[in-house]
C-alpha cells in the first residue's frame, strides 16, 4: 500500500512539474507585435473582414466596425458598431490605453466603466499592420481573440493571404475566424 502511495505521489508531481513547465512555454511565447503603431495614421474608421468568435459579439450579424479617435490625454476612444439580426445597431463605446510606448502596439481596452473607473481591461495587440495602414491584424496574448480589420468593407486575396500567415505565425487558427459581412442594409 505504501509503495502504491509513494508511486502515486511520484506520477502526480511529475504531471505538476509538466504543467508548470507546459504554461512557462505558453507565458513565454506571446505573440509578436509590430515595430511600431503611428497613433495618428491608425485613428479612424476600420471595418471589421473577421474575427475569432467571442460572446461579447455574438449578437454582430453584419456591418461591423471600429472607430479610434485620439483623446488629448493620449487616451484612445474606441466605438464599436454592428448591425444585429433584428435590423437594429448597436453601439459599445470604451477607451484604450497605450501600455508599451516604445512601440505603441500593445494596448488594452475596457468598455465597462463605473462613476468614470474603467474595469475589465483587455489585450489589445496590434501583430500585423500594412505599411500604408489599409489593414491591421489584432490580436490578444491569449490568443482567446482575433480581428481583421480593413479601412474598406472588403480585402484583396493578396492581403488577406499575408495576413493569415501572420495569424499562423503567431499561433491563431485561421480556420476558426468568422469573416464579417460589410454593406448589407
Amino acid at each position: 500500500m505504501k509503495k502504491c502511495f509513494i508511486a502515486a505521489l511520484i506520477v502526480y508531481m511529475l504531471l505538476i512539474f509538466f504543467h508548470i513547465q507546459a504554461s512557462g512555454q505558453e507565458l513565454s511565447s506571446d505573440p509578436e507585435v509590430v515595430g511600431y503603431v503611428d497613433l495618428e495614421k491608425y485613428a479612424g474608421l476600420w471595418y471589421e473582414i473577421a474575427r475569432l468568435p467571442n460572446s461579447f459579439q455574438s449578437d454582430c450579424d453584419c456591418n461591423v466596425t471600429a472607430t479610434y479617435s485620439l483623446k488629448e490625454d493620449g487616451s484612445i476612444s474606441v466605438l464599436n458598431r454592428c448591425l444585429e439580426e433584428d435590423g437594429e445597431y448597436d453601439e459599445s463605446e470604451g477607451i484604450a490605453e497605450i501600455v508599451d510606448t516604445k512601440t505603441n502596439s500593445k494596448l488594452e481596452v475596457s468598455f465597462v466603466s463605473i462613476f468614470g473607473v474603467n474595469l475589465f481591461w483587455g489585450d489589445y495587440w496590434i501583430i500585423g499592420l500594412d505599411e500604408d495602414y489599409n489593414w491591421a491584424v489584432v490580436g490578444t496574448a491569449s490568443r482567446k481573440y482575433a480581428w481583421i480589420l480593413s479601412r474598406t468593407p472588403e480585402i484583396e486575396e493578396a492581403a488577406k493571404e499575408e495576413i493569415f500567415t501572420i495569424l499562423r505565425k503567431n499561433g491563431f487558427e485561421k480556420n476558426e475566424l468568422i469573416f464579417t459581412e460589410q454593406n448589407r442594409q
